[in-house]
């Protein structure tokens, strides 16, 4: 009997099973910039590789100064790289991303709510850089969560199963009452099933066309409702 959940976060809740590469480049397509996907790719992994290796992110940074920053690193690499100039695009891929995020995490916000109002208690464990608890509030997820488990934080990052652990912990349940939601089969799947803990895995548009183990999970959705 599951009495509790952990979500992940990044590409579960906030863009509706989506990787965020993905969403970030379709966004690129709707604004017509002047990139080809292949280029987008390096400047996306050129983005994340820096920010994981940099403290850029500060612990006060707010999703849209996050979302700010990591644009600007990807416009820094296509300019240096391939002599794109996209200073003047940036504003409206940022506007374009903001938006398509409120939208998701609105939705995830009210399954999580009814959730709640089924008295099961959740827990939020994320790879983020030390400022989830902001970007939390300023979309409104506030007082859904038990606790957050945030990787800058407590020292562990994905795929490492001990993340999962300490939120199993925060829920104050055994691993085999608990059940993680999670877009990633690696970085939340695989590691949650060491762990102890069922799975879900919430399947969306992913980054490459490799083949997925879909008996690794114990249940897909593509939207979070199905949840209910």
């Amino acid at each position: 009997m599951i009495q509790g959940y952990i979500f992940d976060y990044g590409g579960t809740l906030d863009t509706g099973g989506n990787h965020w590469g993905k969403v970030l480049w379709h966004s690129y397509e709707r604004q017509q910039l002047p990139v080809s996907e292949q280029q987008f790719r390096e400047a996306y992994v050129y983005g994340e590789r820096t920010l994981g290796r940099n403290p850029i992110i500060q612990p006060d940074f707010t999703f849209h100064k996050t979302l700010e920053t990591k644009l600007r690193l990807q416009a820094d690499y296509l300019l240096s790289n391939y002599g794109i100039d996209l200073g003047k695009s940036l504003p409206s891929v940022l506007d374009d991303v903001y938006s398509q995020t409120q939208h998701h995490t609105a939705h995830s916000i009210g399954v999580l709510r009814q959730l709640r109002d089924k008295g099961l208690p959740m827990v939020l464990v994320s790879n983020f850089y030390g400022n989830v608890e902001v970007v939390l509030r300023e979309l409104g997820f506030d007082g859904l969560f038990e606790d957050v488990v945030e990787s800058a934080v407590v020292g562990i990052r994905k795929p490492d199963h001990r993340i999962f652990t300490l939120g199993v912990q925060a829920l104050g349940l055994q691993p085999e009452e608990v059940v993680v939601v999670g877009d990633s089969i690696d970085k939340d799947i695989l590691p949650a099933h060491k762990a102890g803990c069922h799975t879900i895995w919430y399947e969306g548009e992913p980054w490459t066309d490799d083949p997925v183990d879909r008996s690794i999970p114990d249940r897909i959705i593509t939207d979070l409702t199905q949840l209910l």
